[in-house]
């Protein structure tokens, strides 16, 4: 027979659901002939061994081992198949999904392992939930990444259960800690409102509320025991706050003949048996393991996977949002492509040559197409993130990782579309995601100073001071700006007329052109911005009111400048931004900031051709004949003479004349120093 490793991260005397489930499943695997092994998964190196000699691994609850998401890396990554059993909410850091319940609950899972779960559930042989509400929740944030999947109701040992025809009706228990998830609010307001009963706690109370005098609280009690009183319970309670995955005590309950005082948050009463078939209930019970092991035996009898058909012809539509949210649904939209046969993008007339252009998907007109929807086999909204109209849209797909996981609106747009097909991965790949042109003879930058919102944008003048700054440092770089019909009109600025400035005024085609043979791009937090993203133009975005966090720019290299951060506290919506009349957030942002993020991000983007060592000018210096002390930001550094030559040689350095500098030992130290801490950047020269 096969060899059965079981991965659990308590110990099975703890008498919970899930520690009574896993043991009743290693017996009844071992009466089969299986040999079964139990790893409590403390040491990673010994579960390495065993999962080299197991069959099959079945992946229990894993959130207190210390090394969880390497372990399930690693299992994900071998070659022995593989069955989650899932107990909780495990995904999620708090392990209880409040979030779908309180709407308070913001930012609740942590991204690496929300992401690590899907490829948990997307790689197994198996998925198995508590109840139908248990999947279904699981089903509402993974989709078909759980496909595969076997609904056990709660393994209740229905022979030791104790119904009586003569019920206490006037005592109503509870089992376990008082406490807020549980329902301990609920149990003490019934309380309050119903002073002719007693209210029996076998367990300790953990509400910060006062007690009323009809609730007493005592040791808690064996399983035998609970049954026995359960049996002669004519009321129970049963409303906890987060969703139940399955509420084995409410079962026993149900099970019991009580009758239940319940809210829609228990997994066990989503079952097709609750409330009116007990029979159907303690059959369903009774089958639950054997179905189980009868799964097992069929994986380990065909270890070849079937194989997802792909989707057959699939329209997309992004009807709402601005540009940069066009940009942003672009990687899921690849995506999604990989899984179908055919996918058709459909997007507003203006756009249509633009995307048809640069996108490696077929484009059509969204005018046109939503005539003859009827020839699609699949349909998608994306309509826009978050929901812009809520999610009443035709086909609108709703953003599951809204408000739960804190990440870019990227991966949004691909998390809610990896739903669709289980063989599509939700991993960021990157760059670029449009094709770039070898560098023009006259190479050149491209920068963009307006934006749909124009409340959102850095002050023209100091924008006509960066592209001057940048003419001077680069006088062999030609700069072009996008302006748009809106825009303002950044020429009246310039100090004096430029000939290596062109005005790019036309459409999208035309902005597309100048992207992909850019060398590096500025712009606000506006559509343009994503354009260059999409390129994978080396960016550096500008941020006022709003963050840039959910819609940063996403090029491979970028920086991105948030004026607000440190400046003001006051949190930004559309009314606030309108009638604020000092827009620190952007006028607080110098020019010598920016310079500072084009350099940041030119040493990362094109480290095998920087030539130049330049300063940040950030940097403030105090020359003595001794010394120089640095200041950038808070940070301070001094630097001592070790003679005069050394002296001579950091003011020239500091001062951006690295000709003059020595070749000496000391001084290629002090540079690598000065690198190391930003104070200099080592950048490209651009020579044609």
């Amino acid at each position: 027979m096969s060899t059965i490793l079981f991965l659990h991260d308590t110990s099975l005397a703890t008498p919970r659901g899930a520690e009574l489930t896993t043991k009743e499943l290693i017996v009844i695997g071992e009466e089969k002939g299986h040999t079964v092994h139990l790893d409590y998964i403390k040491d990673f190196s010994a579960t390495k061994k065993l999962l080299a000699t197991a069959d099959l691994c079945v992946i229990n609850s894993t959130s207190r081992c210390s090394f969880e998401l390497p372990l399930l890396d690693y299992i994900i990554a071998s070659e022995t198949p593989y069955i989650k059993v899932e107990y909780d909410y495990n995904f999620c850091i708090r392990r209880n999904i409040l979030c779908t319940v309180d709407r308070n609950v913001r930012r609740c899972c942590n991204p690496d392992k929300f992401h690590t779960y899907r490829r948990v559930f997307g790689g197994a042989a198996l998925n198995v939930f508590q109840s139908p509400k248990h999947y279904q929740a699981h089903y509402d944030f993974y989709g078909e990444a759980i496909a595969k999947h076997l609904i056990m109701p709660p393994t209740v040992t229905t022979t030791q259960l104790q119904p009586s025809e003569e019920k206490d009706d006037t005592t109503i228990p509870f089992f376990g800690d008082l406490n807020f998830l549980k329902g301990g609010h609920e149990y003490v307001t019934y309380a309050e409102t119903h002073p002719e009963k007693q209210f029996t706690v076998y367990g300790r109370q953990r509400l910060r509320r006062e007690m009323p005098a009809n609730i007493s609280f005592h040791d808690p009690i064996q399983n035998d025991k609970v049954l026995e009183i359960l049996g002669k319970t004519k009321q129970f309670i049963c409303k906890p706050v987060w969703p139940e995955p399955s509420g084995r005590l409410a079962a026993e309950a149900f099970l019991s003949g009580c009758e239940m005082i319940a809210n829609d948050r228990v997994g066990t009463f989503s079952f097709d048996f609750y409330p009116n078939d007990p029979e159907g209930a303690i059959a369903a019970m009774e089958a639950a393991p054997h179905e189980f092991w009868q799964a097992v035996e069929e994986i380990l009898s065909n270890k070849t996977p079937k194989k997802t058909p792909k989707l057959k012809k699939v329209l997309v539509y992004k009807s709402y949002g601005g540009l940069g949210d066009i940009f942003f649904a672009i990687p899921a939209i690849y995506k999604l492509s990989e899984v179908s046969e055919v996918l058709h993008f459909a997007v507003a007339p203006r756009l249509v040559d633009f995307f048809s252009t640069y996108l490696n998907i077929p484009v059509v007109n969204e005018e046109d197409v939503r005539k003859r929807e009827e020839e699609y086999d699949h349909i998608y909204e994306l309509g826009n993130y978050p929901a812009f109209r809520g999610y009443d849209l035709p086909h609108a797909l709703k953003y599951p990782t809204h408000k739960k996981v804190n990440q870019h609106a990227i991966q949004h747009y691909i998390d809610t579309l990896s739903k669709l097909h289980p063989d599509m991965d939700n991993h960021l790949a990157r760059y670029p995601y449009f094709a770039t042109t070898s560098k023009s003879a006259n190479p050149y930058f491209v920068v963009h100073h307006g934006a749909g919102f124009l409340l959102k944008i850095w002050p023209t003048e100091k924008y006509a001071r960066l592209v001057e700054r940048l003419l001077e440092v680069y006088p062999n770089l030609e700069c072009k700006i996008i302006k748009g019909p809106d825009d303002p009109d950044i020429e009246a600025h310039f100090t004096k007329k430029w000939s290596r400035v062109t005005m790019v005024t036309g459409g999208m085609i035309d902005v597309g052109e100048a992207m992909a043979g850019a060398l590096f791009h500025i712009g606000n937090d506006a559509g343009i911005t994503h354009v260059a993203g999409g390129f994978n133009v080396p960016s550096v975005g500008i941020y006022g009111p709003t963050g840039p966090g959910s819609w940063g720019s996403f090029s491979e290299h970028n920086e991105l400048i948030w004026g607000k951060k440190g400046t003001c506290n006051i949190r930004c919506n559309y009314d606030v931004i309108l009638n604020c009349e000092h827009k620190i957030c952007l006028n607080s942002i110098t020019v010598d900031r920016v310079m500072e993020a084009v350099y940041k991000v030119l040493a990362k983007a094109y480290p095998e051709t920087s030539d130049r060592i330049v300063t940040n000018p950030q940097v403030t210096t105090e020359f003595t004949e001794k010394d120089c002390l640095l200041r950038l930001g808070e940070q301070e550094l001094l630097l001592e003479y070790h003679n005069e030559q050394m002296r001579q040689d950091i003011e020239h350095l500091l001062n951006d004349r690295i000709d003059e500098v020595s070749n000496s030992a000391d001084m290629h130290s002090v540079v690598d120093v000065l690198l190391q801490q930003g104070v200099l950047y080592e950048i490209p020269s651009f020579k044609k």
